[in-house]
């Protein structure tokens, strides 16, 4: 075992650094005063003037992390994006694998219940998946709640015969999430409204 001590300031988390682990072979085990915070770059509060995004789903190990992932990624800071989950598991490290193949390190990402995000304000609150859509809890202030579902990858990777082809199905869902983030402006534009006759 590695056993690695960083200050609390460095931009690592606990699950991701256990999962990059996995990946390399390694056994990290991270020491820290909070370990299962993202201690930079996961949890920052909503800027002004941005579009803030929630992305929800069950277990918030896979698909709200690549959708997270992919915003921050693509979009540059145009969006204030967070995700979580209303029963979180740990996160997926095929998800993180397939990710990283794209380009997207998910540093700073963890499993996170959605009551860790209770204080902040959301304009748009996106479940990616047919669960948190119905189970999706209630949220005060002004919001609009959209619904774009994806398949689950971990249960279409339960029927693969190999781990190439488990993560296919990881892969095409990401391309997926990947096409709907990218039409996040328009989706996220205000509506004109016209004058009636």
């Amino acid at each position: 075992m590695t056993v690695v001590s960083y200050p609390a300031k460095i931009c690592i988390c606990f699950e991701y650094a256990q999962v990059v682990g996995k990946m390399v072979g390694t056994d990290i085990k991270i020491r820290t005063t909070k370990q299962r915070m993202a201690v930079s770059g996961g949890m920052e509060m909503k800027s002004g003037g941005k579009k803030s995004i929630l992305f929800l789903c069950t277990g918030n190990s896979c698909r709200s992390q690549m959708a997270e992932a992919w915003t921050k990624a693509l979009h540059h800071g145009s969006f204030d994006v967070f995700s979580a989950g209303i029963e979180p598991h740990q996160l997926d490290s095929r998800a993180v694998k397939v990710m990283w193949e794209a380009g997207i390190e998910m540093v700073g990402h963890y499993a996170k219940h959605v009551d860790e995000l209770k204080e902040i304000s959301f304009d748009f609150i996106i479940t990616v998946c047919d669960h948190a859509k119905e189970h999706c809890p209630f949220f005060p202030g002004t919001h609009k709640i959209l619904h774009k579902g994806f398949e689950d990858p971990p249960v279409l990777a339960k029927r693969a015969r190999t781990e190439e082809e488990a993560l296919e199905h990881y892969r095409r869902i990401r391309d997926e999430i990947r096409v709907f983030v990218e039409g996040l402006p328009g989706i996220t534009k205000p509506v004109k409204a016209f004058p009636g006759p």
